[in-house]
């Protein structure tokens, strides 16, 4: 039996794979731990689509179950950098949460990956938040993590039937070093994932957005060197 027909058998979790750092360890993390991971990214209406090439090739790589996208126009409610004609802070990491923050946008992800993962049979959710070397973004904290969870139990009928869904977050106390370190130990290319907010015309990670100093932050610190090219 092939190991894809092998992983077959083993639980199915799903996992929210973006394209990034977080979520490619996340999903490697998953199926280290013996889950048949079936991977949904979400194409959100985000100014650039470098991070759903990213998560196509993570899920080829990774040689996961099944890799699923969802069309989701969120450009229609606005308020973000990353979805409305708002330019991208370039200025360093601050104390206040950035204009890069998406209205509510993990938790409307994670309400479909529940759904996709209750249509699917599967009671594990996997998504690669972190809450502390992280922009400051609200839901990204532990305490919206364990509240959605009880969400998802009150409002699906898998939760009233008493299948309870569990929502991991392996990365949640990491640091972006530790994160770093997970890549490396777990085989991981840095470069298939994408994490810059405002990439160049040609293409580079800009090295300065939020998103780029953090990734950074955490391969120096950790000492590995990070594949992806910055313009910066």
């Amino acid at each position: 039996m092939s190991d894809q027909k092998a992983l077959q058998n083993n639980p199915a979790a799903i996992v929210l794979l973006s394209g990034g750092l977080d979520s490619m360890v996340t999903a490697a993390i998953a199926k280290e731990q013996g889950f048949s991971v079936r991977a949904l990214s979400i194409d959100y209406g985000q100014r650039h689509k470098l991070e759903l090439q990213s998560a196509k090739r993570i899920a080829d790589r990774l040689d996961l179950s099944s890799h699923a996208e969802i069309a989701l126009d969120m450009r229609a409610i606005g308020g973000s950098a990353l979805t409305d004609e708002i330019d991208v802070p370039k200025s360093g990491v601050g104390d206040d949460i950035p204009v890069t923050y998406v209205p509510a946008r993990n938790l409307v992800f994670l309400s479909l990956t529940t759904a996709f993962a209750e249509a699917s049979g599967a009671s594990d959710v996997f998504i690669g938040v972190n809450a502390l070397d992280y922009s400051g973004y609200p839901d990204c904290r532990p305490e919206f993590i364990e509240s959605f969870a009880e969400t998802a139990r009150l409002g699906t009928k898998a939760g009233v039937e008493g299948t309870s869904f569990t929502i991991h977050t392996p990365l949640q106390h990491m640091t972006k070093a530790d994160i770093a370190s997970e890549c490396s130990r777990l085989g991981l290319d840095p470069s298939w994932s994408w994490s810059c907010y405002d990439p160049t015309i040609e293409g580079s990670a800009c090295g300065l957005c939020d998103s780029c100093r953090l990734r950074k932050k955490g391969f120096a610190e950790a000492g590995i060197t990070d594949s992806t090219v910055y313009a910066a």
